[in-house]
């Protein structure tokens, strides 16, 4: 039987591989803001019915900024 993987799922095991880590938050009510504003973030694009852009467009955007920024 295939596992399912919900987007929740990976974030859940994701975070808790990065648990020990040093937290970048002054204070534990600063990281629940940002990860209430994360998830809220992520939940709202997975449930965007506006199109999504594709790849070829996406990495050609990207390419442009670098030349942009890239030292001449």
């Amino acid at each position: 039987m295939p596992l399912s993987w919900t987007s929740a799922t990976i974030y859940n095991t994701r975070m808790a591989k990065l648990s020990s880590m040093k937290s970048e938050f002054a204070i534990s009510e600063e990281a629940e803001a940002y990860d209430a504003w994360f998830r809220a973030k992520v939940e709202a694009a997975m449930m965007s019915t506006e199109p999504g852009i594709p790849h070829d467009q996406v990495m050609a955007m990207v390419q442009e900024i670098i030349e942009q920024h890239r030292p001449r």
